[in-house]
């Protein structure tokens, strides 16, 4: 057997492993999916009428449910790989990354595994969040079948990025609490984006960190796909963003996993 697919058999065993121990542990998962949903359905029904408003919609509530959708969608995104830090810091702690060192499988099956199960996960994540939305009033009746299949590509790409950053904290804390607290960075940065109001309504001061920061051209790149409006540079800028990280997180992981234990 080749040594592809000696990784890719390998690979396979610890992706499945990681997703019967999501199975069997539902609540970080389950809790992770909530926050995006009740973010969703507040904003709508108890700020809606005011943020609509705010953003040139007047009184109309399903003009801030089209604003708003993409950046739940991509908060959804920065919350599911906190759960990822948290379990590969376990696996560290409790001395299961140690024992598959000793084991004759592909080294980097284990990292693999744990990003190809977030990364599903988080796409699993968006299909429900999403379907809220949709029950809620939102639509995107004007994206082709290539803007849906772009917009696809961008979600699995940020998920990609973020979920190898996310294995890299795990790694790096020293015990699963930290790596919950490490991770908040990726909840909170969608939360000062331009996902609840434009970045032009922001407080000069704060409005370069907030334009620039890797959510937010991921959404404005979504909201352009998903809604039709302009996207401008944010499509260039979310993919080097999530190349960047994605590459950033893998050095961080490998170099981390590949570091002997003291």
């Amino acid at each position: 057997m080749s040594t592809l697919s000696l990784a890719a058999r390998d690979s396979t065993t610890m992706l499945r492993r990681n997703l019967l121990h999501a199975r069997r542990y539902p609540s970080l998962t389950l809790n992770l999916l909530l926050m995006p949903i009740v973010l969703l359905l507040l904003f709508v029904y108890v700020f809606g009428d005011v943020m609509s408003a705010g953003i040139g919609g007047g009184a109309d509530r399903s003009a801030y449910i089209a604003y708003i959708v993409p950046g739940i969608l991509l908060m959804t995104i920065g919350s599911t790989p906190a759960g990822t830090a948290v379990s590969v810091s376990m696996d560290m702690t409790e001395g299961i990354i140690a024992r598959f060192r000793t084991m004759a499988i592909h080294r980097g099956a284990v990292l693999i595994g744990h990003v190809v199960g977030s990364v599903l996960q988080s796409v699993l994540s968006v299909v429900v969040v999403g379907a809220v939305a949709v029950a809620i009033g939102f639509r995107s009746t004007d994206a082709t079948p290539v803007e849906w299949l772009a917009a696809f590509g961008l979600l699995v790409l940020v998920a990609t990025a973020f979920t190898w950053i996310a294995v890299g904290m795990g790694m790096a804390s020293p015990n699963a609490e930290a790596a919950g607290n490490n991770a908040l960075p990726m909840v909170i940065l969608p939360l000062i984006s331009s996902a609840f109001v434009p970045v032009d309504a922001m407080p000069g001061w704060f409005r370069p960190f907030a334009e620039y920061q890797p959510f937010t051209p991921a959404i404005e790149t979504l909201r352009g796909l998903l809604l039709g409006s302009g996207i401008g540079d944010n499509g260039w800028l979310a993919v080097l963003w999530c190349v960047a990280l994605a590459v950033l997180g893998y050095w961080w992981s490998t170099s981390l996993f590949g570091r002997d234990p003291k």
